[in-house]
């Protein structure tokens, strides 16, 4: 993996981490690492899981892929949140 491809990946995550927290209900106790790796780890599951329905390489926007990503995101935010919640009682 290049240089350009950690970047690329660090943006993207960092993105898809910020849409999980805000899709994601009440409040979440995780910082701006945590976000930005659980985003990283949607973003890569959203990708595999989108090849294995055949819907990695679309026209145009890739709004399924997305989509997935996002709610894995929304998944592990809340996941994360709620083991780090459970961890502070």
């Amino acid at each position: 993996m290049t240089i350009t491809g950690i970047i690329s990946a660090i943006i993207i995550g960092a993105i898809i981490g910020v849409l999980g927290r805000l899709f994601a209900r009440g409040r979440q106790r995780i910082g701006v690492l945590g976000t930005i790796l659980v985003g990283i780890v949607a973003a890569l599951v959203g990708t595999f899981l989108a090849s294995l329905i055949g819907v990695k390489e679309t026209p145009g926007v890739d709004w399924i892929e997305l989509a997935l990503q996002i709610g894995l995101a929304v998944l592990f935010v809340s996941a994360v949140s709620g083991r780090r919640r459970r961890a502070l009682l």
